[in-house]
């Protein structure tokens, strides 16, 4: 018995599926899968992968924080943003991860490490999974 899967930005439903049998995501405590039947779980994200196996297919997405909940029978992962891996676009994450780069290097007092070095995870996401959509 397959299980419903719903992917929720500020924007609104990114994707949604009655057929899943298999979550991955990236929880702040490690990676964690879900399948049918898992017990209840409700868990903060990191900026990381998130894999969901249907029936038709997987789909890739790169999560960049939020939450998961789980249940038996469903999944709602509510995310702070996220875009499908065949959607990003490539030049623009090489360039944000040179920008990044760029201030982390610079080691300036008005710098904002924790920002510059979430920025550069976020690209570095991008940029692996658009490699593995492709």
């Amino acid at each position: 018995m397959p299980m419903t899967v719903q992917l929720v930005t500020p924007s609104g439903i990114l994707f949604e599926t009655e057929d899943a049998a298999f979550v991955a995501a990236s929880g702040e405590g490690g990676d964690l899968g879900v399948e049918v039947n898992h017990s209840n779980l409700l868990t903060t994200l990191r900026i990381g992968p998130l894999r969901i196996r249907a029936a038709d297919a997987e789909r890739l997405f790169a999560v960049h924080g939020g939450f998961l909940e789980a249940t038996p029978r469903s999944v709602r992962i509510v995310a702070d943003s996220a875009e499908p891996a065949d959607a990003i676009d490539v030049e623009r994450a090489k360039a944000a991860r040179r920008r990044a780069e760029e201030r982390l290097k610079r080691k300036a007092a008005d710098t904002d490490f924790a920002r510059a070095e979430a920025a550069l995870k976020r690209a570095l996401l991008r940029l692996e999974l658009a490699s593995k959509a492709r």
